[in-house]
């Protein structure tokens, strides 16, 4: 990757870092309608993997979502006025936090029972094979998820229809509260368990961007190629606790000591120096990324709430929501 392709990765993560800690600020001072899930250290796996995809590809997230709805096109303003429930959110103060979507960008819904979007993904492949596109189709979950039926089912049906889809396990080692090692009995709990259905599974730094990008590159050629689904466990550490009630304080210490300074803001600047970009240009971005973010909370702020005759539109897909038999 070139200097110029990285800087861009590396100022997308830092608005991605800088929108969640604004996220977390709106939360305390009682503007944020429900919970949020973080996804504060885990920039580099959505960033990456974005920047491997077609535009017209499809991604499917978790309730840890923010992060994938950013890299995907939303944009912090319509992001941070969802959280706050207002008129301009990304869907329209419909969603919150859990649910943020935005299906022109191929981004196809966060969504907040752990499993759940894994078999989603399965038929937009299965979509996309029977138009003929070529899309591709990522679908990202938690460790915690390699633990539910429907991930099995999942990789067990897009192997058998060697359909076009990439499974992407953000391995945070912790599934809510409980270390995903307590309970599961191989290592890699994605990874290890692609081979039982027929499938290869890699594991990746997913604090390095450039990891990320280059591994998410090589298994989308593979599939686009017709040579069928793929595990892609990327290992990395949420900064914040599962969501905003968790202080997190089951994590030991020096365990948490050890993967923030294995942040992947800072992995990236380490890779930028190593390409020969000064601290200034990088300063810059930062700088760029910090202006975008604030005037986004501004904005947020300042948009009005939803109006509440728009409560029982968009529940079909012509827009109405008229009882049907």
């Amino acid at each position: 990757m070139d200097a110029g392709a990285l800087l861009d990765r590396y100022e997308r993560m830092d608005v991605i870092r800088r929108t969640e800690k604004a996220a977390h600020d709106l939360f305390l001072q009682g503007l944020v309608k429900g919970t949020t899930h973080l996804a504060a250290g885990q920039e580099a796996i959505a960033v990456g993997a974005s920047a491997a995809l077609r535009p017209d590809d499809y991604v499917f997230a978790t309730y840890r979502g923010h992060h994938h709805a950013l890299a995907r096109g939303a944009t912090p303003e319509e992001c941070l006025a969802e959280l706050m429930s207002r008129a301009t959110g990304l869907c329209g103060a419909k969603g919150g936090s859990m649910h943020l979507t935005k299906a022109a960008t191929g981004m196809l819904g966060s969504y907040a029972i752990v499993g759940s979007h894994l078999p989603m993904a399965v038929g937009a492949a299965w979509s996309a094979r029977l138009r003929g596109t070529e899309q591709l189709v990522v679908a990202f979950f938690g460790d915690g998820a390699t633990n539910i039926g429907a991930f099995h089912e999942s990789l067990n049906l897009a192997a058998v229809w060697r359909l076009p889809v990439l499974f992407v396990c953000e391995n945070n080692l912790y599934m809510e509260y409980t270390p995903i090692a307590d309970v599961t009995a191989v290592p890699r709990p994605a990874a290890d368990r692609a081979p039982a259905h027929g499938i290869p599974g890699e594991v990746v730094d997913g604090n390095d961007v450039v990891a990320v990008e280059e591994a998410v590159g090589r298994l989308a050629r593979r599939a686009r190629a017709g040579e069928g689904p793929a595990v892609l466990e990327a290992e990395t550490y949420r900064h914040f606790g599962h969501s905003r009630a968790d202080p997190a304080a089951y994590r030991p210490a020096e365990e948490v000591e050890r993967w923030l300074k294995h942040d992947p803001l800072d992995l990236a600047r380490g890779h930028l120096a190593e390409l020969g970009v000064g601290a200034e240009t990088v300063a810059e971005a930062d700088e760029r990324a910090r202006a975008v973010v604030e005037r986004a909370v501004e904005a947020a702020k300042a948009a009005p709430p939803p109006d509440p005759r728009e409560a029982l539109t968009d529940v079909w897909a012509d827009g109405g929501a008229a009882w049907r038999t």
